[in-house]
């Protein structure tokens, strides 16, 4: 699934003023479906599957294509039905194809809001769970994890007595909603972005601000590598959500 890496391309590219002529699609969206979060699960894995960019601009601005009311309908939710339209660009219309593939309908049904909403492809039928497929090499991933991640957590019984007590470890990590979100966008989260290189998706460091560690350089096919092994790892039990009286 190396669609869903290079995806997180997008997002951290997305806050950046990108120029017509660097390949990257614009693409209108509502304001409510962008608060949702949901563009941001969608777009970053049909990057990865495909390398093809895509920055999400405000509805009203000059765009390639658009979701909203009118065009092709896509997908539904909540309590809305959503269509896509896009200008003739030969990749919108490669967009759209993923949109209604089976890969892109699972990608639309596996997302699930802060608020508990979700979304469905399947527009006459009903929705039907399925778990991604990652086809990274997972023995790859394990090494890159230990050399890369190990540094600060636990990857495995490998480095068991080696990560830090403040970071959590990488079972713990696949125990929670949106893991595989969560380790495609690393390099977005803090402290990551300080000492975190991918090639073709994070600009160079600063340089009155180099990493203050040794950087972790990797490529997008280590990152699909690493989300394959965690994919295959038994997640910890975290036990039953908090109950508050």
């Amino acid at each position: 699934m190396r669609g869903l890496i290079a995806a997180i391309l997008i997002w951290h590219l997305a806050a950046l003023p990108l120029a017509a002529e660097d390949g990257t699609l614009r693409l209108a969206v509502p304001e409510a479906l962008e608060a949702s979060g949901f563009t941001k699960h969608l777009l970053p894995r049909f990057s990865l599957k495909t390398g093809l960019r895509i920055t999400p601009v405000p509805q009203g601005d000059d765009a390639e294509m658009a979701f909203g009311a009118e065009g092709r309908p896509v997908f539904e939710g909540p309590a809305h039905r959503w269509s896509f339209s896009h200008d003739g660009d030969p990749r919108a219309e490669r967009f759209l194809e993923w949109l209604q593939s089976d890969v892109g309908k699972r990608t639309i049904e596996s997302y699930t809001g802060p608020d508990g909403e979700s979304y469905t492809a399947n527009l006459t039928k009903a929705r039907v769970a399925e778990e991604t497929v990652y086809e990274g090499d997972a023995l790859a991933g394990e090494k890159l994890s230990l050399l890369h991640c190990g540094r600060c957590h636990v990857i495995n019984k490998k480095n068991r007595m080696n990560g830090l007590g403040s970071t959590p470890s990488f079972a713990v990590l696949r125990g929670l909603p949106e893991w595989d979100t969560r380790f495609a966008t690393f390099h977005l989260l803090n402290p990551h972005p300080s000492f975190t290189q991918i090639k073709d998706v994070t600009e160079p460091f600063d340089p009155m601000l180099p990493s203050p560690i040794v950087p972790v350089e990797i490529t997008l096919p280590d990152l699909e590598a690493i989300l394959a092994f965690v994919s295959e790892m038994a997640p910890a039990d975290l036990g039953a959500p908090l109950q508050l009286q």
